[in-house]
């Protein structure tokens, strides 16, 4: 069962409820990206005035307390205590590296050891050196967790490196998310109420909408090209659907005399093709007629003791190329007869044979499996297979210096197999696909139509067409015909 097209009114109707809910997701993403921002920029914010305070309580420590002096071995020894009644004042970890990065001091006061920061890594080490206002700010995830870690250098009263302070700082979104939980139930709420009243809008709206397009649309079921259209009258219609009546209106005028115009220009196109086909069926038999007469003439000696079997056989087979003639020309005559069947026993080995020898190339070799192979079709379509399918091999080969064209007939279990094999160009696999279609051409002249034409002809006995074809190398056409 075929799937049927959405009406204009449901696709209305949906688009409307569509619209009403991607702008309930637009806006909670927005809120959560809004809520996200915030609360990332006021945990840096934080961080940033906690470590001014830890900064300034470490400065007084080392300018105004502390006898030691201000070298990097001793920072161990001074901030000893203080370093955890600093982190109890500020609830931040932190921790004292030396300027090589090896952890000097820590806060850290767990059972088990923390061996993951006793060494600063030689690129934060280079980004903390060459930040501006040495400083660098990390941030991880650990455990759905967001930690920011502090890097910073701790310096003696000449303002000269003595040290770096990291602090780490885990953020505590609990608030946020809860506030935002709060207001996307809020928004919920109200989102489903202007649902419920999008859905009876849209419903509302798209029948409006819709009644007098449907309207215009049965009178248009009925329109034909062969009979007189009723006009459409429609009153209280939109702008647009009026500017829709009148160009049907104008249309139903001129649709009688496009009937007469488009019959008249079928019928000649008809018979422009008809005259393209029959004009190239017509020159298969007169290339090979014209080849005979000119051996004929080439080899004619009147001393020859065979003259008379010559003359014989060669008026034979220009008989024969006009009798193929003569059919084309019958069959144009009755216009869609091309040309009509006249099935009878056929001696395959023998008519495909007497079709090569209109060919005086020597480079053509014929071989045969049996010499008697008999098949139910008509000898003059036969031979028009043979000799386009030979024509055809022919100009494939012209290039070729060493030219060779084969044509066997090998007879299968319920099968006649005819071949024609030869070492040309070749095919293109860009227009393999495209060889049996009607019109289409690789060559300067001729209008592709002989492959077509053998194709309709093969496969009106059963059979069918095909070939196998290398660029550079050649091509097979292989005719199969059941018995």
């Amino acid at each position: 069962m075929k799937n049927r097209k959405l009406s204009l009114r449901i696709r209305i109707f949906l688009a409307m409820i569509l619209l009403t809910l991607l702008a309930f997701i637009l806006i909670a993403v927005v809120t959560i990206y809004q809520y996200k921002e915030q609360a990332d920029d006021y945990h840096i914010k934080r961080l940033g005035r906690k470590e001014t305070a830890i900064k300034e309580t470490i400065n007084f420590e080392l300018l105004r307390r502390t006898s030691f002096p201000l070298e990097t071995r001793y920072l161990p020894v001074i901030f000893r205590e203080k370093i955890h009644e600093i982190k109890a004042v500020h609830k931040l970890d932190l921790d004292i590296y030396d300027l090589s990065g090896k952890l000097l001091i820590s806060s850290y006061k767990g059972f088990k050891k923390d061996t993951t920061n006793q060494q600063i890594s030689k690129r934060l080490l280079k980004e903390l050196a060459s930040k501006l206002k040495h400083r660098v700010v990390l941030t991880d995830e650990e455990k759905n967790e967001n930690i920011q870690s502090s890097y910073s250098y701790i310096k003696d009263n000449k303002f000269k490196n003595i040290g770096i302070l990291r602090l780490t700082y885990v953020q505590d979104n609990s608030e946020q998310k809860k506030e935002l939980n709060e207001f996307l139930s809020r928004l919920s709420l109200v989102y489903i109420f202007i649902f419920i009243i999008a859905i009876a809008l849209a419903y509302l709206l798209s029948t409006y909408i819709t009644r007098t397009i449907k309207t215009v649309s049965e009178k248009m079921k009925q329109t034909r090209l062969n009979k007189r259209n009723e006009k459409i009258h429609l009153n209280n219609a939109s702008a647009e659907i009026s500017l829709l009546i009148n160009s049907y209106n104008d249309m139903i005028d001129e649709l009688e005399d496009s009937a007469v115009k488009l019959a008249q220009s079928e019928r000649e196109q008809a018979w422009r093709e008809m005259a393209k086909q029959v004009a190239h069926e017509i020159k298969n038999p007169l290339t090979p007629m014209r080849l005979t007469v000119q051996s004929f003439e080439r080899k004619f000696d009147a001393q020859d003791p065979a003259i008379k079997e010559k003359v014989k056989e060669y008026s034979k087979t220009l008989i024969q190329q006009i009798d193929t003639m003569s059919s084309i020309a019958s069959a144009f005559s009755d216009f869609a007869k091309m040309p009509t069947q006249k099935k009878e026993t056929v001696n395959v080995v023998e008519v495909v044979k007497l079709s090569i020898d209109l060919f005086s190339e020597d480079y053509i070799s014929f071989y045969a499996s049996e010499e008697n192979i008999e098949l139910q079709l008509d000898k003059n379509q036969l031979i028009r297979v043979i000799n386009n399918l030979v024509k055809n091999a022919k100009q494939a080969v012209a290039s070729n210096e060493k030219p060779k064209i084969e044509v066997s007939i090998i007879l299968e279990k319920n099968t006649v197999s005819i071949k024609v094999a030869d070492n040309g160009k070749g095919i293109s696999d860009a227009v393999k696909d495209r060889v049996f279609e009607p019109k289409f051409t690789t060559k300067s002249s001729g209008m592709g139509l002989g492959l077509p034409m053998v194709k309709n002809i093969i496969e009106t006995y059963g059979g069918n067409i095909s070939f196998t074809s290398t660029e550079d190398v050649g091509t097979v056409f292989t005719v199969k015909i059941p018995k």
